[in-house]
């Protein structure tokens, strides 16, 4: 697999999640990673919930529904990010309406970004979350607008991408992982690989 993880030898990593940031982002770390088409998986939760428990929730949900088309020697990552704002989870947008009205909640305050990943095989699983705080400046109606016209951030949590547009205009400051808010933290992800029990374990 990777000489600085030979924990991991003779594991196939296997990205449940449609997401081409996550798998780029797996693959910059120089590991093999082929993506195990998702089981769509029922994204409701509990509302006595907080940002980062809703997070691990759907997370875990996500891996109990993918385990199933895992081989005896898969290693599965599952994930799932949120935006959570003033106790309020904003998802993914349901259409331009619901992106913008997102983006407006945003606008002129700090929001927190929180990624639950699971690891899973056979034998082993773990868990873990990640949080970042995001302060936005003001952004207009007319910026808003364009934003969500010309990007169509409808498969992001929140109606944004950080990598694109609105991060180099709107973010006046991160506080955490930057790559948590592209929807993987990476550096905790590598620490946890790090540690993961080998396969003859």
């Amino acid at each position: 697999m990777n000489h600085l993880l030979p924990n991991l030898d003779g594991y196939h990593l296997k990205l449940a999640s449609r997401s081409p940031r996550r798998r780029t982002l797996l693959e910059e770390l120089g590991l093999e990673v082929s993506v195990l088409d998702p089981v769509e998986t029922d994204e409701s939760y509990p509302s006595s919930l907080d940002g980062a428990e809703t997070a691990r929730y759907i997370a875990l949900q996500k891996a109990k529904a993918n385990s199933a088309l895992a081989n005896a020697n898969d290693l599965v990552i599952t994930a799932d990010t949120i935006v959570y704002k003033d106790g309020t989870v904003l998802g993914k947008p349901r259409d331009k309406a619901d992106a913008i009205a997102m983006l407006k909640r945003l606008s002129g305050g700090t929001h927190q970004v929180f990624t639950a990943v699971c690891l899973s095989s056979r034998k082993h699983a773990c868990s873990f979350v990640a949080r970042t705080d995001v302060t936005f400046s003001e952004l207009s109606d007319e910026e808003v607008a364009w934003y969500v016209e010309t990007y169509q951030p409808f498969d992001k949590a929140g109606a944004y991408g950080v990598q694109e547009w609105i991060g180099f205009v709107a973010v006046e400051r991160i506080e955490g992982s930057y790559y948590n808010v592209m929807g993987l933290p990476i550096h905790q992800l590598y620490l946890q690989l790090k540690k993961f029990p080998p396969l003859s374990v």
